[in-house]
Protein backbone atom coordinates (compact mmCIF):
# COMPACT_ATOMS: atom_id res chain seq x y z
CA UNK A 1 0.00 0.00 0.00
CA UNK A 2 1.45 3.20 -0.95
CA UNK A 3 2.28 5.66 1.46
CA UNK A 4 1.89 8.92 -0.84
CA UNK A 5 -0.69 11.72 0.64
CA UNK A 6 -2.19 12.10 -2.45
CA UNK A 7 -5.89 12.62 -3.37
CA UNK A 8 -5.45 9.48 -6.16
CA UNK A 9 -4.42 7.12 -3.83
CA UNK A 10 -5.76 7.27 -0.31
CA UNK A 11 -3.36 6.46 2.80
CA UNK A 12 -5.49 4.49 5.66
CA UNK A 13 -3.93 1.67 7.52
CA UNK A 14 -7.21 -0.46 8.03
CA UNK A 15 -6.67 -3.98 6.32
CA UNK A 16 -8.94 -4.97 3.98
CA UNK A 17 -12.15 -7.18 4.83
CA UNK A 18 -12.97 -8.63 1.41
CA UNK A 19 -10.78 -9.74 -1.47
CA UNK A 20 -11.78 -11.26 -4.57
CA UNK A 21 -10.07 -12.09 -8.39
CA UNK A 22 -12.11 -10.67 -11.21
CA UNK A 23 -11.67 -12.36 -14.67
CA UNK A 24 -10.85 -9.63 -16.85
CA UNK A 25 -10.78 -7.08 -13.91
CA UNK A 26 -8.27 -8.06 -11.58
CA UNK A 27 -8.42 -8.33 -7.59
CA UNK A 28 -10.79 -6.52 -5.79
CA UNK A 29 -10.50 -5.36 -1.96
CA UNK A 30 -12.68 -3.52 -0.10
CA UNK A 31 -11.16 -1.75 2.72
CA UNK A 32 -13.05 -0.32 5.34
CA UNK A 33 -12.76 3.75 5.12
CA UNK A 34 -9.83 5.77 7.39
CA UNK A 35 -12.24 8.78 7.50
CA UNK A 36 -8.65 10.90 8.52
CA UNK A 37 -6.61 9.03 6.00
CA UNK A 38 -9.25 8.81 3.20
CA UNK A 39 -11.64 11.94 2.89
CA UNK A 40 -9.43 13.48 0.64
CA UNK A 41 -9.53 10.96 -2.17
CA UNK A 42 -13.14 10.74 -1.66
CA UNK A 43 -13.81 14.38 -1.52
CA UNK A 44 -11.57 14.37 -4.99
CA UNK A 45 -14.46 11.89 -6.24
CA UNK A 46 -18.25 13.07 -4.82
CA UNK A 47 -17.12 16.89 -6.11
CA UNK A 48 -16.98 15.65 -9.59
CA UNK A 49 -19.86 16.00 -11.80
CA UNK A 50 -20.14 12.77 -12.52
CA UNK A 51 -20.71 11.92 -9.14
CA UNK A 52 -23.77 14.56 -8.60
CA UNK A 53 -26.23 12.37 -8.02
CA UNK A 54 -23.97 11.43 -4.63
CA UNK A 55 -25.47 14.49 -3.77
CA UNK A 56 -22.13 15.92 -2.14
CA UNK A 57 -21.09 18.31 -4.90
CA UNK A 58 -20.45 21.57 -3.34
CA UNK A 59 -19.02 19.27 0.16
CA UNK A 60 -16.06 20.93 1.68
CA UNK A 61 -12.90 18.29 2.60
CA UNK A 62 -13.86 18.85 6.23
CA UNK A 63 -17.38 17.99 5.66
CA UNK A 64 -16.82 14.56 3.70
CA UNK A 65 -14.55 13.62 6.43
CA UNK A 66 -17.53 14.54 8.92
CA UNK A 67 -20.01 12.56 7.33
CA UNK A 68 -17.78 9.23 6.92
CA UNK A 69 -16.61 9.26 10.84
CA UNK A 70 -20.23 9.93 11.76
CA UNK A 71 -20.67 6.39 9.55
CA UNK A 72 -17.79 4.81 11.48
CA UNK A 73 -19.24 5.38 14.03
CA UNK A 74 -22.28 3.49 13.69
CA UNK A 75 -22.68 -0.32 13.83
CA UNK A 76 -25.07 -0.73 11.29
CA UNK A 77 -24.04 1.48 7.99
CA UNK A 78 -20.43 0.85 7.01
CA UNK A 79 -18.35 2.45 4.48
CA UNK A 80 -15.43 0.53 1.84
CA UNK A 81 -12.93 2.02 -0.44
CA UNK A 82 -12.62 -0.31 -3.11
CA UNK A 83 -9.27 -1.29 -5.03
CA UNK A 84 -8.37 -3.00 -7.75
CA UNK A 85 -5.04 -4.54 -7.98
CA UNK A 86 -3.81 -2.14 -5.35
CA UNK A 87 -5.55 0.95 -6.88
CA UNK A 88 -8.27 2.88 -5.83
CA UNK A 89 -11.66 2.26 -7.68
CA UNK A 90 -14.83 2.79 -5.81
CA UNK A 91 -16.64 3.90 -2.64
CA UNK A 92 -19.10 1.20 -1.50
CA UNK A 93 -21.12 1.40 1.26
CA UNK A 94 -23.77 -0.78 3.05
CA UNK A 95 -26.13 -0.08 5.84
CA UNK A 96 -29.18 -2.12 7.74
CA UNK A 97 -32.45 -0.74 5.48
CA UNK A 98 -34.34 -1.21 9.37
CA UNK A 99 -31.81 1.48 10.92
CA UNK A 100 -32.30 4.16 7.77
CA UNK A 101 -34.79 6.42 6.55
CA UNK A 102 -34.92 4.03 3.84
CA UNK A 103 -37.50 2.45 6.29
CA UNK A 104 -39.72 5.13 6.27
CA UNK A 105 -40.80 4.37 2.43
CA UNK A 106 -41.26 1.11 1.85
CA UNK A 107 -41.73 -2.20 3.49
CA UNK A 108 -38.33 -3.45 5.19
CA UNK A 109 -37.74 -7.33 5.48
CA UNK A 110 -35.24 -9.29 8.08
CA UNK A 111 -32.22 -9.14 6.25
CA UNK A 112 -32.30 -6.61 4.12
CA UNK A 113 -29.26 -4.84 3.58
CA UNK A 114 -29.10 -1.68 1.54
CA UNK A 115 -26.31 -0.42 -0.52
CA UNK A 116 -24.28 2.60 -2.27
CA UNK A 117 -21.74 2.75 -4.72
CA UNK A 118 -19.73 5.18 -6.33
CA UNK A 119 -17.65 3.81 -9.22
CA UNK A 120 -14.07 5.98 -9.16
CA UNK A 121 -12.26 7.51 -12.11
CA UNK A 122 -9.47 4.78 -11.96
CA UNK A 123 -7.55 3.61 -14.69
CA UNK A 124 -9.62 1.42 -16.60
CA UNK A 125 -13.03 2.69 -15.30
CA UNK A 126 -14.01 2.92 -19.20
CA UNK A 127 -13.05 -1.08 -19.99
CA UNK A 128 -15.95 -3.00 -20.72
CA UNK A 129 -16.81 -4.82 -18.21
CA UNK A 130 -15.00 -2.96 -15.51
CA UNK A 131 -17.91 -1.37 -13.56
CA UNK A 132 -19.80 -5.09 -13.98
CA UNK A 133 -16.58 -7.10 -12.15
CA UNK A 134 -17.08 -4.23 -9.52
CA UNK A 135 -20.75 -4.98 -8.92
CA UNK A 136 -20.41 -8.34 -9.19
CA UNK A 137 -17.18 -8.61 -6.59
CA UNK A 138 -19.48 -6.22 -4.14
CA UNK A 139 -22.74 -8.39 -4.24
CA UNK A 140 -20.45 -11.09 -3.57
CA UNK A 141 -19.23 -9.74 -0.56
CA UNK A 142 -22.78 -8.30 0.78
CA UNK A 143 -24.39 -11.63 -0.08
CA UNK A 144 -21.55 -13.46 2.05
CA UNK A 145 -22.81 -12.05 5.28
CA UNK A 146 -24.71 -13.77 7.55
CA UNK A 147 -27.15 -11.01 8.04
CA UNK A 148 -27.80 -10.90 4.37
CA UNK A 149 -30.87 -11.93 2.59
CA UNK A 150 -32.04 -9.48 0.19
CA UNK A 151 -30.20 -6.36 -1.63
CA UNK A 152 -31.52 -3.13 -1.50
CA UNK A 153 -30.67 -0.32 -4.05
CA UNK A 154 -31.94 3.26 -4.01
CA UNK A 155 -30.07 5.34 -6.71
CA UNK A 156 -31.99 9.07 -7.50
CA UNK A 157 -34.81 8.37 -10.10
CA UNK A 158 -33.23 10.63 -12.37
CA UNK A 159 -29.84 8.58 -12.66
CA UNK A 160 -30.70 6.16 -15.55
CA UNK A 161 -27.44 4.88 -16.06
CA UNK A 162 -27.21 3.23 -12.51
CA UNK A 163 -30.82 1.81 -12.95
CA UNK A 164 -29.49 0.10 -16.33
CA UNK A 165 -26.26 -0.96 -14.67
CA UNK A 166 -28.28 -2.34 -11.48
CA UNK A 167 -30.66 -4.14 -14.14
CA UNK A 168 -27.67 -5.83 -15.36
CA UNK A 169 -26.19 -7.36 -12.57
CA UNK A 170 -29.71 -8.85 -11.55
CA UNK A 171 -31.45 -6.24 -10.13
CA UNK A 172 -35.59 -5.89 -10.39
CA UNK A 173 -36.52 -2.72 -10.18
CA UNK A 174 -39.43 -1.39 -7.57
CA UNK A 175 -41.14 1.76 -7.33
CA UNK A 176 -40.07 5.04 -7.22
CA UNK A 177 -39.96 6.09 -3.67
CA UNK A 178 -39.53 9.35 -2.01
CA UNK A 179 -36.39 9.47 1.01
CA UNK A 180 -36.74 11.93 3.30
CA UNK A 181 -34.67 14.82 4.59
CA UNK A 182 -32.84 14.18 7.39
CA UNK A 183 -31.08 17.14 9.32
CA UNK A 184 -28.68 15.80 12.35
CA UNK A 185 -25.72 17.91 13.92
CA UNK A 186 -23.06 15.58 12.10
CA UNK A 187 -24.71 15.56 8.36
CA UNK A 188 -27.48 16.61 6.67
CA UNK A 189 -29.15 14.24 3.82
CA UNK A 190 -31.61 16.55 1.39
CA UNK A 191 -34.53 14.53 0.08
CA UNK A 192 -34.43 12.31 -2.97
CA UNK A 193 -36.92 10.86 -5.15
CA UNK A 194 -35.26 7.37 -5.76
CA UNK A 195 -36.24 4.17 -7.78
CA UNK A 196 -35.99 0.71 -5.50
CA UNK A 197 -34.16 -2.07 -6.63
CA UNK A 198 -34.24 -5.28 -5.20
CA UNK A 199 -31.14 -8.07 -5.55
CA UNK A 200 -32.15 -11.65 -4.55
CA UNK A 201 -29.12 -14.22 -3.93
CA UNK A 202 -29.39 -17.48 -5.31
CA UNK A 203 -32.14 -16.08 -8.13
CA UNK A 204 -30.13 -15.17 -11.30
Amino acid sequence: MTSSSSPASGTGTRQPVYSQRVEGVGTVTLTPVDPAADAALIHSWVTEERARFWGMRGASRELVREIYEDVDRRTTHHAFLARRDGEPAGLFQTYDCAEDRISECYEVLPGDTGVHLLVGPARGASERGFSAGLIGAFLSYVVSQDTTRRVVAEPDARNEKAIARLVRSGFELGPEIELPEIDLPEVHLPAKKARLAFFHPGAN
